[in-house]
């Protein structure tokens, strides 16, 4: 009963050297930021997707442009506002301002009109992009900091049985067991990271891909419009 509990969890976490569990801490923390953002990327892109499919349908079922600009627009003022519809906005709003000047090309016209999709583009792709970089790191650098924790436990266990004249499993155990747990932390942090990072990534890309096509085909609209 008394090997039980000397080698269970609690003991040798709380039995670990400092450096093994500033490394446990360090990584705990890790863990949780990466979970918040893995719940908070998870109902970003849920509510992306989910706005763009509205917007597509409501945009395409031929109605008039001006009617789902007023809607739209509607919605800015109450901060609703994101995604396709976010694009379609600036885009369509640009043209009525160049349109109303009546003294420009078409093509001008139109273009104008697509810098400021591309632009509104670009912001929306930075918020869906927002917090995947730490993921990623989080993937990548959690194993890293937990085999570092293993690694300086191993040692001072092996540094303590120097003194030792005959050196038994029981006597090196603890402390091995005890460095382990920093390496099966961080792959507890890493592991979960890797996985919603390309799962993000990839729905992150074919959002980007949906609105880019959108783009295009608004952008054909506006140009036979003029």
């Amino acid at each position: 009963m008394n090997a039980v509990n000397d080698m269970s969890l609690i003991t040798l976490v709380t039995g670990a050297s400092l450096p093994v569990q500033v490394v446990m801490i360090i990584l705990l923390i890790t863990s949780l930021l990466s979970w918040w953002y893995i719940f908070l990327k998870l109902f970003t892109i849920k509510d992306a997707q989910s706005n763009a499919e509205e917007f597509e349908s409501a945009f395409w079922l031929g109605g008039d442009l001006d009617q789902l600009y007023g809607s739209v627009t509607f919605n800015k003022r109450r901060g609703k506002l994101q995604g396709m519809a976010s694009i379609f906005e600036a885009g369509y709003d640009e043209f009525i301002k160049h349109q109303n000047d009546g003294d420009q090309d078409a093509s001008d016209i139109v273009a104008g009109a697509r810098r400021a999709m591309q632009a509104t583009f670009n912001r929306e792709l930075d918020n869906l992009d927002a917090h995947l970089p730490f993921l990623a790191s989080v993937a990548s650098v959690s194993p890293y900091i937990g085999l570092f924790g293993t690694v300086w436990g191993i040692m001072n266990s092996f540094r303590g049985l120097s003194n030792v004249a005959q050196a038994t499993l029981s006597q090196v155990a603890p402390g091995i067991a005890e460095a382990l747990i920093a390496t099966a932390i961080g792959l507890f942090a890493a592991i979960p990271a890797v996985i919603a990072y390309n799962r993000y990534a990839a729905s992150v890309d074919r959002l980007a891909v949906r609105y880019e096509s959108f783009m295009d085909e608004f952008t054909n609209i506006l140009q036979r419009r003029v």
